[in-house]
């Protein structure tokens, strides 16, 4: 039974001295930051003061890469060749890339964002494109990708330290994969519920999919969204709950 693993939030998705979701307190309970690039969302304020709040807290740093769609969040399926991929992978790591060592610091991993995620997800061509593109900047860097899917295993393919992750507000499928935002049951409304899928993917590896099957799945990493309108309680408890039964929660570089 697992007892260890690491909380991401996306952040810095929003824009100059526009304020979105509650970035500066949820970093009291994640370990590991996602902060937008300026394609799906942010801007280099946002990304420059989001980096800094992040090192003042102590959390990972990864630079979330999406595909350049404002109007729809990087949440839609965008057709973009592998070279594609790669270059707007490789722009975007770069960007946070450059404030992160302006500050002194070092980025912990790389987690690709909404659609760019879910296709890289089932596409072997289109992973291992993303994964190129983090080898290329520092093959240090820590590959985050739904679990058991086709960016982990480019990403170990590569050469990179991967970790797998799972998500607490979204529903699974048989496959392993997630359930699309376009059907109704996507999303977990009830806390509780989602807390109680997020200990049970970490302790036991499993996670109860939509027709009501066990599919196994392996927990490195959990996200959790930062800008629902109850986010920050959300983030403090399940924070407390994983501490409370026994799961040792810290940042995916200090795994052994």
């Amino acid at each position: 039974m697992k007892n260890l693993v690491d909380l991401n939030c996306d952040m810095g998705e929003s824009f100059g001295t526009y304020k979105m979701g509650n970035d500066e307190e949820i970093l009291d309970f994640v370990t590991s930051a996602n902060i937008a690039c300026g394609f799906h969302a942010g801007d280099p304020s946002t990304m420059r003061k989001t980096v800094k709040l992040a090192l003042k807290k102590g959390v990972g740093i990864g630079a979330h890469p999406g595909f350049q769609d404002l109007t729809g969040f990087g949440r839609r399926n965008l057709q973009v060749t592998p070279r594609e991929a790669y270059e707007i992978v490789l722009y975007q790591i770069g960007a946070l890339y450059g404030f992160v060592k302006a500050e002194g610091a070092e980025m912990q991993h790389v987690k690709p964002h909404g659609a760019l995620f879910n296709m890289a997800a089932t596409d072997a061509a289109l992973a291992e494109a993303i994964a190129e593109a983090v080898y290329a900047i520092n093959p240090q860097l820590i590959l985050f990708g739904l679990s058991g899917s086709e960016i982990v295993k480019a990403g170990e393919k590569i050469g990179l330290r991967t970790a797998n992750e799972v998500f607490s507000d979204r529903t699974y499928q048989t496959d392993g994969t997630l359930t699309s935002r376009k059907e109704d049951n996507a999303l977990i409304t009830d806390t509780d519920a989602a807390i109680q899928q997020v200990v049970r993917m970490v302790k036991e590896s499993v996670v109860t999919s939509t027709l009501g099957t066990e599919v196994s799945i392996q927990a490195d990493t959990v996200c959790i969204h930062g800008d629902g309108i109850h986010a920050l309680d959300f983030a403090r408890r399940i924070s407390e709950t994983l501490k409370i039964s026994g799961i040792d929660v810290r940042k995916i570089s200090q795994f052994k």
